[in-house]
């Protein structure tokens, strides 16, 4: 399964749907234990709200577990972190169906109920964690890389980095067969590229990953096309790493690759559905946000006067330019010595300011910008014309994020940290490039969720 491009890792997809079942296993021996009466247990299970009840129930317990980060891998190995996440989320999922049942009474499971499903649910999900995370830990996915071109070593250092990814990458096979044994990364190359079908039958390995210094040549088609057939997966060094990572790399990245691969495309009924839900989730956004924006700029004006918005020219779809609208979160004239991107601990940004950045309230106003159709609510974030300029020159492919509408949140704002220097900027050009090329409702809605997480735990600002 995919969402917006990016593969869901099996266990992901298994933990989610375990969860649920367990949910209702949990809910219907809460009933048993309650009524202890087949004929009572079967009489509530047959009400006309039971399956409302319960579906609620599902969904709190789901999502509160993924603004838990219970979906992450990296927890998957944190068995000391598990419990303390679980009880988190089954607090969350208990006030938040709170509040639904003092809205809507006849979806309430009833006390008794209630009182009995909370532990049982939290004993059943927590043996299904760690019975899952031993399993996992058990049996990553083996690749092996093919070629020992840069991009393939540059993949494996980004494996190496991130052990959550569950994969172990067996070793690097030489094009010519020459420097058998010698240490490209960890490990090294452990063969010979015309040996590939060999060493992955014996290797036992699940992944050949292509990257070839030189394709023209070197490429062993027939015995790749045996490995396929069989099963076993092979992929381009860059479709791999677009696939795992959520980012297409711009090292050693040709626009062939880029002309050819599948993706970029807009239809005009996903740019019409996309613009009018911008406009209509936007405007219910802003009304119902509005005692907040009361509140932030009754704060920015007690601290340091006003103005209380600050606007920007920033550069928009196309290269048109526009004025963006912010939460004044620095002192005035924070820019007296020209255009600088903001740091960790930033001494310009005040005290409210900094809350204000932390948990994301600073970029309220520009619902304005999207309800005027100069932004999307989800997008590449739009930089300013002096940034623009000075990236185009070193970072290729820079301008390409312009040709769809900059967002209020995006790909790169709930993947990466705050881009405060050019390399962080080219790395965040790397998950730009993802979403314009999986652009998609579907994606939008995983992006808006994962903001909704970044909101709340504060991560990443400066």
């Amino acid at each position: 399964m995919k969402i917006g491009g990016q593969r869901v890792p099996k266990w992901t997809l298994l933990l989610i749907v375990s969860d649920a079942v367990l949910v209702v296993i949990g809910l219907i021996a809460a009933v048993s234990l309650r009524f202890f009466s087949v004929a009572m247990v079967i009489n509530y299970l047959h009400e006309p709200y039971t399956i409302i009840r319960f579906s609620l129930v599902v969904a709190a317990s789901v999502l509160a577990m993924y603004y838990n980060d219970l979906y992450s891998p990296h927890v998957f190995s944190r068995r000391t972190e598990i419990l303390v996440r679980l009880l988190q989320a089954l607090g969350m999922s208990c006030v938040a169906l709170a509040v639904i049942y003092y809205f809507a009474p006849d979806s309430s499971l009833g006390r008794g109920i209630a009182v009995l499903a909370a532990p049982a649910i939290l004993l059943l999900t927590l043996s299904c964690r760690l019975v899952s995370t031993d399993l996992m830990l058990r049996g990553p996915e083996r690749v092996l890389v093919v070629g020992t071109g840069q991009a393939g070593i540059s993949l494996v250092r980004e494996i190496i980095k991130q052990p959550e990814l569950n994969l172990k990458v067996v070793g690097f096979l030489d094009e010519k067969g020459e420097n058998i044994g010698k240490s490209l990364v960890n490990p090294g190359i452990i063969g010979a590229v015309s040996d590939v079908e060999a060493i992955v039958a014996n290797q036992n390995i699940d992944r050949v990953v292509l990257s070839l210094t030189e394709r023209r040549g070197q490429t062993p088609v027939p015995q790749l096309l045996q490995l396929k057939f069989a099963g076993v997966g092979v992929e381009d060094v860059h479709s791999f790493n677009e696939n795992i990572m959520g980012r297409i790399p711009l090292e050693h990245l040709s626009p062939s690759w880029l002309i050819l691969s599948d993706g970029f495309r807009k239809s005009k009924f996903l740019l019409v559905t996309k613009r009018a839900s911008d406009f209509i989730i936007a405007s219910f956004a802003l009304l119902i946000t509005l005692p907040i924006l009361a509140m932030v700029a009754a704060a920015i004006w007690l601290e340091t006067g006003g103005p209380i918005l600050f606007r920007q020219e920033r550069t928009g779809m196309a290269g048109r330019p526009f004025e963006i609208l912010k939460f004044r979160s620095m002192r005035q004239n924070a820019e007296q010595n020209g255009p600088s991107w903001a740091t960790e601990g930033d001494q310009r940004v005040t005290r409210v300011g900094r809350y204000l950045r932390k948990y994301r309230l600073d970029e309220i106003p520009q619902l304005i910008n999207v309800i005027r159709g100069e932004m999307s609510l989800v997008g590449p974030r739009p930089e300013r014309p002096y940034f623009c300029e000075m990236l185009e020159k070193v970072a290729p492919y820079f301008a390409l994020r312009n040709s769809v509408r900059p967002g209020v949140t995006g790909w790169a704002q709930i993947r990466y940290q705050y881009g405060g220097n050019i390399e962080e900027a080219k790395t965040k050009l790397e998950y730009d490039l993802f979403y314009i090329k999986h652009l998609s409702i579907m994606l939008d809605l995983a992006i808006l969720f994962g903001t909704a997480k970044v909101m709340l735990y504060g991560h990443g600002a400066k």
